[in-house]
């Protein structure tokens, strides 16, 4: 079993948490993730590798509370042990060769985009951060983000902190005064990145798109996790879990892959409030 040494609030509905885990902790690189269960009764979920301490041994990742899994794991506290904490899987987030990078994170999906920006900064290159959420409520890692960015930019829907927009509002205003990256690595929900792709197109810069799917056993068998590129006119399947996360966003159905995630939600819904029924009776 697996302790968690440390947790901290980030907002009403992130949370991050530390897990001692030393093996994964020498292993996992950025844009890796693991599958965790709470107990020997829960659903296996993947989360991103969001930051590694390979002298203590621990591994860092945040979740946001959505489902049965994620409420049940919000009510572990220091101390306290996770069933299963398995990785790290996936493939690692390509560096090589980039020295001009622009990370965008939106929402949750910050915390996936934070190790990797902080990678590029440790590699030398020059790093441009675009974060986005909602409302200023929901801002974090912005410290962070600024600790690893040559420029940072954050924004709001509702322009209650930093500029108001979404984030392709910086993306479109550095395209089209001449900024000139190697890459373009986003991260956040299906919609935003679809929204970065089509901003990045007519000028063509590379898109890097996490994808985040179902997922059940990190391994490709459960093809839980499929998702549909089109290369060459020609629609192909890949397994987020083994092929991934990391994919060309040029090459993404993004319109089936929003329409696949919005099936799980009412079951979703629904396992959320009997966990949320069993703690409020405990």
């Amino acid at each position: 079993m697996y302790r968690i040494v440390r947790k901290k609030v980030l907002n009403p509905t992130v949370i991050q948490i530390e897990v001692e885990a030393p093996l994964i902790a020498r292993k996992a690189r950025p844009g890796q993730f693991i599958i965790l269960r709470v107990d020997e009764n829960g659903e296996r979920i993947p989360l991103t590798v969001a930051g590694v301490n390979p002298e203590e041994g621990t591994v860092k990742v945040i979740f946001q509370v959505v489902g049965a899994t994620t409420e049940a794991l919000r009510h572990r506290e220091e101390g306290d042990f996770l069933q299963d904490f398995a990785g790290p899987l996936g493939v690692p987030t390509h560096t090589e060769g980039i020295k001009n990078v622009c990370v965008i994170g939106g929402g949750v999906g910050c915390a996936i985009a934070m190790p990797v920006a902080q990678e590029f900064h440790r590699l030398g290159a020059r790093v441009t951060s675009v974060i986005g959420f909602r409302s200023k409520d929901l801002l974090i890692l912005e410290d962070e983000f600024r600790a690893c960015s040559d420029r940072l930019e954050v924004m709001t829907d509702d322009g209650s902190y930093g500029r108001h927009g979404n984030v392709t509002v910086p993306l479109k205003e550095m395209l089209e005064n001449g900024e000139k990256f190697d890459m373009i690595i986003t991260i956040g929900p299906l919609i935003m990145m679809k929204f970065v792709v089509a901003a990045a197109r007519p000028f063509g810069i590379p898109v890097t798109v996490s994808m985040n799917p179902i997922m059940i056993d990190g391994t490709g068998m459960c093809g839980g996790c499929r998702i549909t590129l089109v290369q060459d006119g020609k629609r192909v399947t890949r397994f987020a879990c083994v092929d991934g996360p990391d994919f060309n966003g040029y090459e993404i159905d993004f319109d089936e892959a929003m329409s696949r995630s919005r099936m799980y939600f009412p079951f979703e819904r629904h396992a959320y409030e009997e966990t949320c029924n069993l703690f409020r009776n405990a």
